[in-house]
């Protein structure tokens, strides 16, 4: 069975636990937005537009605020104050099975070794297993991003047998490994340590498929 996505896309959400609040992007976020992803790491790992000035940010929010509108992906600041953009994690559509759920992040370079992937993963995992109950939550990672790796063990995730998914970023092929956790691990136990409020206005904006950078 497809996952039923028209739960997850409210107006706007916020979703908090684990020490930190996730929230949607504004327009009064793009200098920040700019500052956490024109990074080496980030043009390394994720296939955002590099150099990622003004121009970029911006047509990165319409893209993410098209993407919620078309019911394909929800995209998040993470904060620990609920207001500045310390990175970003993202939910969306599988494309390779449509039972899924993929996730994948970045934490802006002053911000990394504060656990804060670890934190937003464990939390938007939680809110999908809640809110879609897909067969699995996947992170697909490239395997040089040791990185990226090492969260996904921390939150539990595994590499599986799946065969290498192949994205183009930038214009290079990337050959990306599929780690997962099924919704009968603990997601739900952590979702139980969250507070999801759905508000009546907001704005959307994030990153897009990909790999992910930052710890």
């Amino acid at each position: 069975m497809d996952v039923k996505w028209s739960s997850v896309f409210p107006p706007s959400v916020r979703i908090s636990g684990h020490g930190i609040e996730l929230r949607e992007w504004s327009d009064d976020d793009v200098t920040e937005l700019v500052a956490l992803y024109d990074d080496p790491e980030m043009a390394r790992w994720t296939p955002v537009a590099s150099p990622f000035d003004t121009g970029a940010a911006l047509a990165y929010l319409f893209e993410a605020r098209t993407g919620k509108a078309r019911e394909h992906k929800m995209q998040l600041a993470v904060t620990t104050d609920g207001v500045r953009p310390l990175g970003e994690v993202l939910l969306f559509r599988s494309e390779a099975d449509a039972r899924d759920v993929e996730l994948a992040y970045g934490i802006g370079a002053e911000h990394r070794g504060q656990g804060l992937a670890g934190r937003a993963v464990r939390l938007i995992a939680a809110h999908a297993a809640r809110e879609l109950r897909p067969r699995r939550v996947v992170l697909r990672i490239d395997p040089g991003n040791a990185a990226s790796e090492g969260v996904a063990r921390s939150c539990g995730f595994a590499l599986t047998a799946d065969p290498p998914v192949l994205r183009v970023s930038r214009g290079r092929e990337v050959s990306l490994r599929t780690w997962a956790r099924t919704r009968t691990g603990d997601f739900g136990r952590s979702a139980a340590n969250g507070h999801v409020t759905r508000e009546r206005e907001g704005g959307g904006p994030g990153l897009s498929a990909g790999s992910a950078a930052g710890a």
